[in-house]
């Protein structure tokens, strides 16, 4: 196959020559993409912690029964786990509400700080709102302030340019996505998870995640999480060099990642957004409604159908990522900093390149 071919030529090593291949724009041999709904050749199944989570505590994260998840993992990948779609029908709804509507308010930090004054950044869904809904299909509208956004951090907030995090810049993090990010460790066999830091990433059709190695926490015995929403992608797993070819995956909308053991400091990057495979403007997954009988301590609210019009215009040629790290070990601390405030800035949009390390986040639109 073509993908193949490419990771045998001279010149760029292996992961950016197929990074180059799934970025194209009129790519259509996708056939040695794992499409993990149709698993099969290195895909295997994964056993999962069924017993540590109790049905209750699923339900209040908005989950399906552990013991009704499927899971897998990827020959070659220790540590890796893929979970189709676990969440109850509707609930994806909230998690979407939340990262375009509450989790982009102050004291959280996102990429518009860095050309806006705080006013002006601390309602982009009242912002935004009416704009996206009476949104039409040409390209030549301008942008809403949400449409514009390419990245939120929350807890401890990651430092762009130091590549580190710090206890000098941190505000709480969201105590709904910390217990769904606790209840998924858990059944993956990590008892104890603290989520303690979110980098929260927003994609367009036009728009990748470059080749990088989340290593910045300072501790990783601890799983990195990934959630998936809105339209689907392509994901990139490689090795622990970049000369090593990775591995194609789809990710779909409910899709949740696992990187942990051996394979939680490997090269990774999100070459392309696709359009979910059904051929509808949003998934079905996101077509139901939540239920009205929410068990009781459920993180998960309803969402109001003026809110959900609003998510699911913007959804419609978008992907949201919430990607849930634990930085610190239990009593862990940070070493001293000599002369920072830890605080950081993000690079601004034009000093970004498609693959630069220095920058784990979007490239930006080009329109």
């Amino acid at each position: 196959m073509a993908a193949a071919a490419l990771t045998r030529e001279g010149g760029e090593d292996a992961f950016r020559r197929l990074f180059r291949f799934y970025r194209q724009r009129d790519v259509s041999d996708l056939r040695g993409v794992v499409d993990f709904s149709a698993p099969g050749g290195q895909v295997f199944r994964s056993q999962l912690s069924i017993s540590s989570v109790s049905d209750q505590d699923a339900y209040r994260a908005g989950l399906q029964p552990v013991s009704q998840w499927k899971a897998y993992g990827l020959k070659g990948y220790p540590g890796f786990i893929f979970i189709p779609n676990p969440f109850l029908p509707g609930c994806q709804r909230h998690w979407v509400k939340q990262c375009l509507k509450l989790y982009p308010q102050k004291p959280n930090v996102c990429n518009l700080d860095l050309h806006m004054t705080p006013e002006k950044t601390i309602d982009l869904w009242g912002q935004s709102k009416e704009q996206l809904r009476r949104k039409g299909s040409s390209k030549w509208e301008p942008r809403s302030l949400l449409e514009k956004l390419r990245w939120v951090t929350l807890g401890y907030h990651y430092n762009w340019d130091t590549k580190k995090y710090s206890a000098n810049h941190h505000t709480p993090f969201p105590s709904d996505l910390a217990f769904l990010s606790e209840q998924v460790a858990t059944a993956c066999g990590f008892r104890g998870f603290q989520a303690q830091a979110g980098i929260l990433n927003y994609y367009h059709f036009d728009s990748s995640l470059g080749i990088h190695v989340d290593e910045s926490e300072l501790d990783h015995s601890r799983p990195l999480l990934s959630f998936s929403f809105g339209q689907s992608s392509i994901f990139l797993l490689g090795g622990p060099k970049r000369e090593e070819a990775p591995t194609a995956m789809f990710m779909h909308s409910g899709d949740i990642m696992v990187m942990s053991g051996l394979s939680r400091l490997l090269y990774h990057a999100v070459p392309r957004v696709l359009p979910n495979p059904e051929g509808t403007a949003l998934p079905s997954c996101l077509s139901q409604a939540l239920s009205s009988d929410l068990p009781v301590g459920s993180v998960v609210e309803h969402s109001s159908d003026e809110d959900w019009q609003v998510c699911a215009k913007y959804l419609q040629s978008s992907r949201i990522s919430m990607t849930i790290r634990q930085v610190l070990a239990e009593g862990q601390k940070f070493p001293e900093e000599s002369g920072a405030n830890g605080k950081g800035q993000a690079p601004s949009d034009d000093s970004h390149h498609e693959e630069n390390s220095r920058a784990k986040r979007l490239k930006p639109n080009t329109d």
